[in-house]
C-alpha cells in the first residue's frame, strides 16, 4: 500500500491515481472528490480495490470498490440487494474488522430500498478500532476506546461499494463527549451522503 500526499501532482506507486483534487480508481471505475486536504496532513493510500483517506485530525474515510463475478451477479439478482448486500458485508468486510479489532459488531441497519437500486445503511462499533487512538493519553481507566464508523454499501454497474467512515469525535472528546446513537448516526449519515456525492461512476463500455 503506498501513501501519497493529497495534493501530489504525479501519483506514482498508486493503484489509482489523482487528478486536481479528484481520486481516479484504477480502471476508471469511480471517481470521487478528495475528502481530505494536505494543509492539515491528509493523505490517501491505496490497493486495487481500497482507497483510504485520512488526515492527522478527524477525518478517516475508506471506499471499497468490488467487482461482481457472474456467479455473483447472478445471486443479486435471484435474492435482491436487500437480503444481497448484507450477506456481502458480513462475509467480505466484517471478517476483516473482526480480525483486526476483536468484538466488532453492528450496532444497528437499515435497508433504503429507494437509494442507488437498493442500500444498506449499517453502524459498526470497534473495540480499539480508532484510527485516531494514538492521539490519545497513553494512560486510560478501562479498556480500549469503541469506535464507531458508519457504513454505505450499494451496486452500480456490476460493482459493489463500501463507504465507511470513523466518528473520530467518540474517541478525541473522551468524557465530554455526549451524543446519543441516533444522533451518532445522523452525523454519520451525513459524511457518508458527502462522499457519496462527490461520486461519479463510470458506465461499462458496450
Amino acid at each position: 500500500m503506498t501513501v501519497v500526499t493529497a495534493g501530489a501532482q504525479s501519483t506514482p506507486g498508486l493503484a489509482g491515481y489523482v487528478d486536481d483534487r479528484t481520486y481516479v480508481a484504477p480502471g476508471g471505475v469511480y471517481r470521487v472528490k478528495i475528502p481530505v486536504i494536505p494543509e492539515l496532513g491528509g493523505t490517501i493510500s491505496d490497493t486495487a480495490n481500497v482507497v483510504v483517506f485520512r488526515d492527522d485530525y478527524t477525518v478517516h474515510v475508506s471506499i471499497g470498490a468490488f467487482r461482481l463475478d457472474a456467479t455473483q451477479r447472478w445471486e443479486l439478482s435471484t435474492r435482491g440487494p436487500k437480503a444481497y448486500l448484507p450477506a456481502f458485508f458480513a462475509t467480505y468486510v466484517m471478517p476483516d474488522f473482526q480480525r483486526m479489532y476483536p468484538g466488532t459488531h453492528i450496532e444497528s441497519g437499515v435497508f433504503q430500498p429507494n437509494r442507488l437500486g437498493g442500500a444498506v445503511m449499517c453502524f459498526t462499533l470497534m473495540p480499539g478500532g480508532s484510527m485516531f487512538a494514538g492521539q490519545l493519553p497513553e494512560i486510560r481507566v478501562g479498556g480500549p476506546p469503541i469506535a464507531k464508523r458508519g457504513n454505505l454499501i450499494f451496486v452500480q454497474y456490476g460493482v459493489v461499494y463500501v463507504i465507511s467512515i470513523e466518528l473520530t469525535e467518540r474517541v478525541l472528546e473522551g468524557s465530554t463527549y455526549d451524543k446519543t446513537p441516533e444522533e451518532e448516526n445522523e452525523i454519520l449519515r451525513e459524511r457518508l451522503n458527502a462522499v457519496l456525492a462527490g461520486m461519479e461512476f463510470a458506465e461499462p463500455a458496450e
